[in-house]
């Protein structure tokens, strides 16, 4: 056998959040290479052989599931477009904090760190950029600024007896996906899904395989990845409103038929979620406000990534397309595959 096709050796990895979407992706990829995966997450996941329930804040708990593990790929975070800065500390700031450091005390060799590209996202279009650098004071949103600070962390700790590669995969989605698909099917059956600027703004995705393929393949080439943070994404921009449509159509949905000036919705999302926190008001379908700011910035602004330094350090191609993927979607929700966005 070429040594360059040689598989990698069989490792012990610890996955966190295993029981969501592209945690539990990540895990099953994983196992079907031939490594011996054992999971950390607040509920049972299907499938787990080897799994540790707790809670990030937990230090013990942690370090009984890094206890044996060669790596950790840490997906585990409080994901939400609103809630009270001191829940996002708790398990994104600290919990990352407290994980590593049971990692290094266990003597992990290898932690990919899986961030979001809203650490470097300031509120301005981005067109062709690069990963950019995490900054905690800029970051828009409780959600992206706790993130930006455990990603700083965590890429501090690296060095070679402790390496440490932060992937950032934007805006996952397919089969399953609570965080965007259902969502926009959700509040597009009710009549409830405005376009904002008509759905002109130009933004990559990552469909769901392709995300879980890079987070391995960056443990898979931590030699090349180790200190760095990387976007990951199709490499497919689309407009939002082309994105929406194919959605729609994949889950039987109407296409949303209004639109909403970006300016006015942004403004109008700072005053909701403000009063959403005061009152504590409660979704009882998905615990979220109706808009907030951070929402409707990433709807009305452009945020496109050049793909060239991951796909180098990767050495990676996604294999599922955008078009690919929609038609999945719709296989998922029993219809026929939607015609394709564009």
């Amino acid at each position: 056998m070429n040594p360059v096709n040689r598989p990698a050796p069989a490792r012990r990895v610890l996955v966190t959040g295993a029981s969501g979407m592209l945690g539990g992706a990540v895990a099953q990829l994983l196992r079907e290479q031939g490594h011996h995966v054992r999971t950390f997450q607040r509920r049972a996941s299907q499938g787990a052989t080897d799994e540790v329930l707790g809670s990030l804040t937990d230090p013990g708990q942690l370090a009984r599931a890094v206890d044996s593990m060669d790596a950790v790929i840490h997906l585990a975070a409080k994901v939400s477009f609103t809630g009270r800065w001191e829940e996002f500390v708790a398990t994104n700031i600290e919990g990352t904090k407290h994980l590593l450091d049971a990692a290094e005390a266990a003597g992990a060799r290898d932690f990919v760190f899986v961030s979001s590209p809203s650490v470097a996202h300031f509120g301005e279009p981005l067109a062709g950029a690069d990963a950019g650098t995490a900054d905690p004071a800029k970051a828009r949103g409780s959600y992206a600024r706790s993130k930006a600070a455990a990603e700083l962390d965590a890429l501090s700790r690296n060095s070679q007896e402790f390496r440490v590669a932060a992937i950032r995969p934007h805006v996952v989605w397919g089969p399953g996906d609570t965080q965007l698909v259902e969502r926009v099917l959700e509040r597009a059956k009710s009549g409830r899904l405005p376009l904002l600027d008509q759905g002109a703004a130009l933004i990559d995705t990552t469909y769901i395989d392709n995300a879980a393929a890079a987070i391995v393949r960056g443990l898979e080439r931590m030699e090349q990845a180790q200190g760095l943070a990387l976007v990951v994404t199709n490499g497919e921009p689309r407009q939002v409103g082309e994105l929406i449509a194919g959605i729609c159509r994949a889950g039987g949905a109407p296409s949303p038929k209004f639109s909403v000036p970006g300016w006015l919705a942004r403004g109008a999302g700072a005053v909701i979620e403000r009063v959403w926190l005061a009152a504590g008001a409660r979704n009882l379908v998905h615990d979220e406000p109706p808009m907030t700011r951070f929402l409707a910035e990433q709807l009305s602004t452009a945020h496109w990534f050049d793909q060239r330094e991951t796909r180098r350090v990767l050495d990676w191609q996604p294999e599922v397309t955008i078009d690919h993927g929609l038609e999945k979607l719709a296989a998922h929700y029993g219809g026929k595959a939607p015609l394709p966005a564009r």
